[in-house]
């Protein structure tokens, strides 16, 4: 069986606060088994003719008041609408500066509160991705989001800061699409915890259509 295959934009160098370094390797680890993933971090990528050819785009872009060109907006919106997945993790939500992408993405950073310990409790049978995934808890910086939530939303997780709930990751359809936002993902020791790779593998094998285990 022909493995899938996956393309990771993330900011090495330039990275405003989460650079990609050590990561991209992470990540072409944890889905060795399951797709190939190549790693850049030129925005290029964002063209229609070059995402075609992928199963699953991966963002952990972190360039925050990057101005995105609109054909460059267009070209993951049509990527996503017919058919490919998109999986955005932590920081890769920084690609609401359009906001087309925040709309399909499902939502905003508004803030953060300081980096702490954050239990994290999935919504056990509310969809695929969770359903062998047990709760963990994780030091974290706890993105806190305003929602632009699409009919078919499900909360996957929630983090508890502060006595309240809030959404630490969620999925939906978009067009023949499937788009996945996780919020762990902060540094390089998130992305070595065992829960959340599990996380990560689960989101992006079922964005890309493929088995979830």
């Amino acid at each position: 069986m022909m493995k899938m295959k996956a393309i990771a934009l993330g900011q090495y160098e330039g990275a405003q606060y989460h650079p990609f370094t050590g990561i991209d390797q992470e990540l072409q680890t944890l889905f060795e088994h399951v797709m190939d993933i190549e790693c850049t971090e030129d925005y290029a990528v964002l063209q229609e003719d070059k995402l075609k050819g992928y199963d699953l785009f991966i963002s952990y872009a972190d360039l925050w008041d990057l101005e995105i060109p609109e054909d460059q907006v267009q070209a993951l919106i049509s990527y996503v609408k017919n058919g490919g997945g998109l999986l955005a993790i932590h920081n890769g939500i920084s690609l609401q500066q359009s906001e087309k992408l925040e709309k399909l993405i499902g939502g905003r950073v508004t803030g953060h509160p300081e980096y702490t310990s954050l239990p994290v409790h999935y919504n056990q049978g509310s969809h695929p991705i969770v359903e062998s995934l047990s709760d963990f808890t994780i030091n974290e910086e706890p993105f806190r989001f305003e929602l632009s939530p699409h009919e078919s939303a499900v909360i996957l997780a929630e983090y508890v800061h502060d006595g309240q709930r809030w959404p630490a990751a969620w999925a939906h359809t978009y067009g023949s699409g499937r788009v996945v936002y996780l919020m762990p993902g902060h540094h390089l020791p998130t992305f070595q915890v065992e829960s959340v790779r599990k996380l990560i593998r689960n989101s992006g094998t079922w964005a890309a259509r493929g088995v979830v285990e």
